[in-house]
């Protein structure tokens, strides 16, 4: 029996709810314990055993068939550990929302190992990577970057029962909506045959070599080997192409590069290219970003790139990571691509540098 999901239910994601703690360290395993099914009223039910009954509800007003439920739902437990890492996160109970510096973090995430793997899968692959790019228009180097970013190229893609996880974080309630429908979407996967030991990965969702949340398998899973299946958890070349489906989704742009290293001089008035638009989403993360201007601009104001350039009429907006005379680049609408993977600019920047590094630039 095949494991994952035949086209053309086209698997092809939205944002990656890639898990701000170091996706490369190894995941707890959590045992899944199977408790029989609680068939009292739900009139006397109370905590999560209630709440299971709203989790039916949901899936089977979405069409989920009742004989995936009744085998699903009602066995479900929740997973403390999932709660804890859920609560350690920047922005959550128990954790205050500081920035720290970017230089640890990125020798952290662009290390010797994920480039020479990186720099390996990159050869084997690359009549494959020119074929996604043609499809896509998504630089290849990127796509191995995620991978490697993600998943350490597939070594480390999580532990976690998704059905689990997803229903615990829905309970819990600090993202209820956006849990609740990905448990949705997972109900579907397995509605449409997705087998269970499949659908593992973070604790907060994300499974397979892309990390994709279910809802972004459902959408955006894409078959790049040509064998008729989008099998994003035991195939490299559908995992990549898969990558290329959402980045171009998010609005990659073909044959512009995603940002460059710049020096910046110690005459630039700051003050008068801060960027004083609110983004609707993730706006301390787009708040660190300048002003846009041209390349054309930024050379008239003395900014020059370190290496390799972008177009004088593309537009870019500058960061500075660590603050003034530390490092600093110069960013393009394809950066924001990446954001839109994982809306960290730590998390796309090391992206960025790791697909230089990986095709050599």
């Amino acid at each position: 029996m095949r494991l994952w999901v035949a086209l053309p239910i086209l698997i092809l994601t939205g944002s990656s709810a890639s898990a701000q703690v170091d996706p490369l360290a190894p995941l707890p395993m959590q045992a899944v314990a199977a408790p029989a099914p609680s068939y009292a009223p739900a009139s006397t039910l109370t905590g999560f055993a209630a709440y299971k009954q709203r989790l039916i509800a949901l899936s089977r007003a979405a069409g989920v068939r009742q004989a995936t439920i009744q085998a699903t739902v009602p066995y479900l437990s929740l997973n403390s550990r999932v709660i804890q890492l859920d609560r350690g996160q920047p922005g959550g109970v128990n954790n205050p929302n500081a920035i720290p510096p970017f230089a640890p973090y990125r020798r952290r995430h662009v290390t010797s190992s994920l480039i020479n793997r990186g720099q390996a899968r990159y050869r084997t692959h690359w009549n494959r990577l020119a074929t996604i790019e043609r499809r896509f228009g998504v630089e290849p180097q990127v796509l191995m970057a995620i991978y490697g970013h993600e998943t350490s190229y597939g070594s480390v893609t999580g532990g976690f029962d998704l059905v689990e996880a997803l229903a615990t974080l829905a309970y819990e309630g600090r993202r209820r909506q956006f849990f609740e429908e990905e448990f949705v979407a997972v109900m579907k996967l397995l509605d449409r045959g997705t087998p269970r030991s499949r659908l593992k990965g973070s604790w907060a969702g994300a499974t397979g070599y892309p990390q994709f949340m279910p809802s972004v398998v459902l959408r955006l899973a894409t078959d790049g080997d040509g064998d008729g299946y989008a099998n994003i958890w035991g195939s490299e070349v559908d995992g990549l192409a898969s990558i290329a489906a959402y980045l171009r989704d998010a609005g990659w742009k073909p044959d512009v590069h995603w940002g460059i290293p710049v020096s910046v001089p110690s005459t630039l008035n700051r003050a008068a290219i801060v960027n004083r638009l609110k983004a609707p989403r993730c706006a301390p993360v787009y708040a660190r970003h300048s002003q846009w201007k041209t390349m054309r601009e930024w050379r008239a104001l003395g900014v020059r790139p370190l290496r390799r350039t972008i177009a004088d009429n593309e537009m870019a907006t500058l960061i500075e990571p660590d603050g003034r005379d530390e490092t600093a680049y110069l960013l393009t609408t394809n950066y924001r691509a990446i954001l839109d993977y994982n809306c960290s600019n730590f998390y796309a920047l090391s992206v960025g540098l790791l697909a230089d590094a990986i095709a050599g630039g």
